[in-house]
């Protein structure tokens, strides 16, 4: 073979045979991840609205409160009032009592509708991990007390995929206009 010959040939089998050699990867976002990972976000919204404690503790990784990370963070002209009756308040103080679970057995226990809607969600996976962006508005019997923006982080198990954890910002009638 002439060189220049052989240099094609040898960048022709390097380009075929090196795929092979390579680690598989997940397929970024995958639809049926996506779609997957839709079902636990519809899952949750109908779970509070049909007050459906055991479909709800379902979508978690664990039962236990301290095994789920659950944080909000207040807006900033919501905790200048809150500090006016609690000055020693912070945007983001862990309380344990504030969890996944005081949120379903909020829902339960109370004679009224309870409804978290979502918009603009956003989900990134590789199939095994995942975040889940969204914006969200929650109601009381129809009337929309706090809003703003949620994520969650999600593993996939050997049952399906999990909520790990949430983080949210709290927005209400005290903040400015959305």
């Amino acid at each position: 073979m002439m060189p220049n010959a052989r240099a094609r040939f040898a960048a022709l089998a390097l380009a075929l045979l090196l795929p092979a050699c390579l680690p598989a990867y997940a397929a970024k976002n995958a639809p049926a991840d996506v779609k997957a990972i839709e079902q636990v976000v519809e899952s949750f919204r109908t779970s509070l609205i049909n007050k459906d404690k055991p479909t709800y503790m379902g979508l978690f990784f664990s039962d236990k409160p301290e095994d789920i990370g659950w944080q909000y963070v207040s807006e900033d002209v919501r905790l200048q009032d809150i500090r006016k009756a609690k000055p020693d308040a912070i945007k983001a103080r862990r309380i344990p009592a504030n969890n996944f679970i005081a949120l379903i057995d909020g829902a339960v226990a109370s004679p009224k509708p309870k409804e978290e809607t979502f918009s603009n969600t956003k989900i990134e996976t590789d199939g095994d991990v995942a975040s889940v962006s969204f914006d969200y508005s929650f109601h009381d019997d129809g009337v929309k007390t706090n809003w703003g923006k949620e994520m969650w982080q999600l593993i996939r198990t050997e049952q399906g995929w999990k909520i790990f954890s949430v983080i949210y910002s709290i927005r209400d009638s005290r903040s400015p206009a959305e």
